[in-house]
């Protein structure tokens, strides 16, 4: 009998020990475990919603960037435009100057022209009197002919 009182003493040590372990072990490592878990959750969650960020914050700059280049070749082709522009206004004040400049130097030449033929004529009718002189070998008052010279210069 020895041997089955030690062994029922045996199992009603090992229920208390189970019973002990049940109550006062086991739940404390349940909870620690069901925490562990929670806090694993948890962080993966927070690596999934940085993950989602990350690609998120990815396109945003990606679409800035997109939209900035876009703003840049806007202004770069505008500023093109805008130089093109004020070379043609330069190319336009220029030739108006050119046109200008020729209208009055041609006006000036047309001056020096008419000077030069009124000269002329002054000259040519100063000559025809003296040649009239000499023809006619008496002496020819200009004044008093200076209709004839006007009309004779005029004639020239």
């Amino acid at each position: 009998m020895n041997i089955n009182l030690t062994i029922i003493g045996q199992i009603i040590a090992f229920a208390f020990f189970v019973v002990f372990c049940m109550k006062y072990v086991w739940p404390p490592i349940t909870g620690a475990l069901a925490e562990r878990k929670k806090k694993i959750a948890e962080g993966l969650d927070a690596a999934d919603r940085a993950q989602r960020d990350l690609e998120l914050a990815q396109e945003k700059a990606m679409s800035d960037m997109r939209k900035s280049k876009e703003e840049a070749a806007a202004v770069i082709e505008q500023a093109n435009k805008r130089a093109n522009q004020i070379v043609d206004e330069a190319k336009e004040k220029a030739r108006e100057e050119a046109a200008r400049l020729v209208t009055a130097a041609q006006a000036e030449i047309d001056q020096e022209a008419n000077r030069a033929k009124e000269a002329l004529r002054a000259q040519v009718a100063t000559l025809v009197v003296a040649g009239a002189e000499k023809i006619l070998e008496a002496s020819v008052d200009a004044d008093a002919h200076a209709q004839l010279v006007e009309k004779l210069a005029a004639e020239l």
